[in-house]
């Protein structure tokens, strides 16, 4: 069987390493980048290089996005030379960005009214780990047969890919993720406080919780990361936004969702107070100096 001619856009610390199982695979992946100087060492490695979405879209006959949001999005598939006017009928889009659900369902109505080209929204968790070990969880929304191609091309790089319903499934899937790792990161910052106040050892806590029920990826990684203020590769303005996407999805369904509302207001305030502060910079609505030191 021929394997597709792929194209990659949005080649930073996700979509890079993505590329790269790909390229080991054996596809031919064609890449396409506004800095250049991103793409040199996906060229090296076997990537072809495209001058513009239209172009890659043109060589490529199913395009894989990972970029920042919905309107990075819509500018690369819409905009002047994007990916639709190198769209056909029997091309395929898979959109691994995290994006608001509805717009994504906007978005590749009108892909597919304009060009016939089929859409799978097919965000992915696990961050950059699980993108360097080939171990990202994919949920994903569109038709059986569009999602059957995206499954065979996303187990170069995901461990399990999940059909979950028809286009903006899987990115309501994936504030579904979001939801639960924001809720979890607000209470264990509030945990390592109390902890803190009390006179326990907080940076051992999740140590101490390490198997138990309370234990979970959270624990291990962000909890350790508050507690001695390491660095975040997530920033806390892409948690809000995430939020802020599950409440007003809430709105149009009439959930309420009183967790997801305090914890969104929770990312309002340390974004306004540090400017950034990350994923993990919840903590830092608690305390100025880390709970552990190396």
């Amino acid at each position: 069987m021929t394997r597709p001619r792929l194209g990659f856009i949005g080649l930073g610390d996700m979509g890079t390493p993505m590329t790269q199982h790909l390229l080991r695979r054996g596809y031919t992946v064609n890449v396409w980048a506004r800095a250049p100087e991103k793409i040199t060492g996906l060229i090296e490695a076997g990537a072809v290089s495209r001058t513009s979405p239209r172009d890659l879209a043109t060589h490529s006959d199913v395009i894989l996005l990972c970029v920042f949001d919905a309107a990075s999005v819509n500018e690369v598939v819409f905009g002047d030379d994007g990916i639709a006017a190198g769209a056909t009928k029997d091309k395929r889009l898979i959109d691994h960005t995290t994006t608001h659900p509805a717009l994504t369902r906007e978005m590749a109505t009108r892909l597919k009214a304009e060009t016939g080209m089929g859409w799978v929204d097919a965000p992915v968790s696990g961050g950059v780990k699980g993108a360097l070990a080939g171990t990202l969880i994919v949920m994903a929304g569109g038709d059986p047969s569009d999602m059957e191609a995206a499954r065979d091309i996303a187990s170069a790089y995901a461990k399990h890919f999940t059909a979950m319903g028809p286009v903006g499934a899987g990115q309501a899937s994936k504030v579904c993720n979001q939801m639960v790792i924001g809720a979890t990161v607000a209470v264990w910052a509030e945990a390592l406080n109390f902890a803190h106040r009390f006179g326990v050892n907080a940076g051992d806590l999740p140590d101490c919780l390490a198997g138990g029920w309370a234990d979970s990826a959270v624990a291990q990684d962000h909890a350790k990361r508050m507690a001695h203020f390491a660095p975040d590769t997530v920033g806390a303005g892409l948690m809000q936004k995430d939020m802020d996407a599950a409440l007003d999805i809430a709105g149009l369904t009439g959930c309420e969702m009183p967790v997801t509302t305090l914890v969104a207001d929770l990312y309002r305030r340390v974004y306004a107070q540090t400017g950034e502060g990350g994923q993990a910079g919840l903590i830092r609505l608690y305390t100025d100096e880390p709970f552990a030191t190396e």
